[in-house]
């Protein structure tokens, strides 16, 4: 296992800040001149690699990502959590760069490969292996602004990881922003790199004047989601959340979340969410963040133009903790999966 900075054989992914560890072994496929993407067919050490100064990702933002997570099992064995989901996920926003998509089946290759190369490395549960897809246009051309990189790279690493909001399951503080978009209209549902430097902004200057651990987006007053996860409220009898468009990330999290509140008796509510429900609902439900990388989270306090809004007591709630239970049980074999979401792999 490795940091960013030196190699480490014993670190603690439970100690260490959230994707600051990583595994010895990525795979790595590369696409050229638009031909198809080539992959010698197993893992190999995980290195730095180099790139030319005109690299188009570097200059265009050609670039994105994907991230899954590998749960050890009650009974010892390693299984990836909706992994067809992500790899779906992935080629839909590789064709919203206009770059060459990568095969389906290639992709999924290259992750159970990389998974199982770094299986040694998976913490038991709570933590995980945590899967990074990653495609970056490679074609070397500062005059290509307006065209895709037609060469590409593609690789997938593991990171071993604990809790991604420090401290574990706790309850959060939330900025609501209701100036600033989260992305642009048209390309939120991309896993782009761009996206998430377009919150970044905005988060700092909520953690900085407010103390917040995220920022819930709502510009105009309607709802969306935070920097890294979506957005939910939830009660004794119903699960709420922003119906799906173009403005925002359509979380695999997300669908997992709302397919066991039906299995679990709620009503199942997708549609907007005003300022004003916000704090009505407050007062008698809860509300959380649902995430690869969070799981479910619990939202405590909202920061809400001037006002300081808390959900109940301020802790987590009985319908967060259950919803939670209920799908990191799945996570790690320990309720039956009836949605067919773990892929079993060597480990």
């Amino acid at each position: 296992m490795t940091s960013p900075s030196s190699p480490v054989e014993a670190a603690d992914p439970f100690t260490a800040p959230f994707g600051t560890l990583f595994g010895d072994k990525i795979t790595i496929a590369r696409m050229e001149a638009g031909d198809e993407y080539r992959y010698s067919g197993s893992a190999e050490p995980m290195e730095n690699f180099s790139l030319h100064p005109a690299t188009h990702a570097l200059h265009y933002g050609s670039t994105c990502f994907e991230g899954m997570k590998a749960f050890r099992q009650d009974d010892g064995s390693l299984a990836i959590f909706r992994l067809d989901d992500h790899v779906q996920r992935l080629a839909k926003t590789v064709a919203q760069l206009y770059m060459s998509v990568p095969d389906v089946e290639l992709v999924t290759t290259m992750i159970v490969d990389a998974a199982e190369a770094n299986a040694a490395h998976t913490p038991d549960a709570p933590g995980s292996l945590y899967l990074r897809p990653t495609l970056l246009g490679t074609q070397v051309n500062i005059g290509a602004a307006a065209t895709p990189s037609n060469s590409a790279l593609f690789y997938v690493f593991a990171s071993p990881v604990g809790d991604y909001f420090a401290g574990g399951v706790r309850p959060l503080t939330i900025h609501v922003e209701t100036e600033t978009p989260r992305t642009t209209p048209q390309f939120g549902r991309a896993k782009a790199g761009a996206n998430y430097a377009m919150a970044l902004g905005p988060t700092l200057d909520a953690k900085a004047r407010h103390g917040a651990d995220q920022v819930l987006f709502a510009s105009g007053g309607d709802v969306t989601e935070t920097g890294a996860a979506n957005f939910f409220l939830v009660d004794s009898d119903r699960v709420i959340t922003r119906e799906l468009d173009d403005s925002f990330l359509h979380g695999v999290t997300r669908s997992s979340v709302l397919a066991l509140a039906t299995d679990l008796g709620y009503e199942v509510e997708e549609r907007r969410i005003s300022l004003d429900e916000l704090r009505e609902w407050a007062s008698r439900g809860e509300a959380f963040l649902s995430g690869t990388a969070a799981i479910i989270a619990p939202v405590g306090t909202l920061k809400l133009e001037g006002d300081t809004v808390r959900f109940g007591d301020g802790q987590p709630g009985p319908n967060t903790l259950r919803l939670r239970d209920s799908l990191t049980d799945i996570q790690v074999g320990a309720a039956t999966d009836s949605h067919q979401w773990l892929t079993p792999i060597a480990g």
